[in-house]
């Protein structure tokens, strides 16, 4: 993306994200359904939902918190490993020798106190 369309772009996100809030907030807050009309009609069934008064209300939202997991239902399937093409040659390291510097030795614990 070139850089005078950054900006541009940023505050298009911005925007969509303040406006997308709002929505989520109202949709979480919402109480949920006391009861449900089941309604037989010529072309199916239809269901109503009500409140705890018996009046009808708005469809439910679909939980903001649980859209993400939808992805996982239209994802594609994970491919299989292939196996490498080629040879493989083990890598062999020389032993490790004890990293002792000349005139150390182990610490004591009758030893004075280590000078920084």
């Amino acid at each position: 993306m070139s850089r005078r369309y950054r900006p541009f772009a940023a505050l298009v996100l911005a925007c969509l994200l303040v406006l997308t809030a709002q929505s989520m907030a109202v949709a979480r807050g919402m109480p949920g359904a006391a009861g449900s009309i089941v309604l037989c009609t010529g072309t199916g069934p239809v269901t109503i939902l009500t409140d705890a008064e018996g009046q009808p209300i708005a469809p439910a939202h679909v939980c903001p918190d649980c859209t993400l997991s939808l992805i996982v239902a239209v994802a594609q399937a994970v491919p299989d490993a292939v196996r490498p093409q080629g040879r493989a040659d083990a890598v062999i390291l020389p032993a490790a020798r004890p990293a002792l510097l000349r005139g150390s030795y182990p610490f004591s614990a009758r030893d004075p106190p280590a000078q920084a």
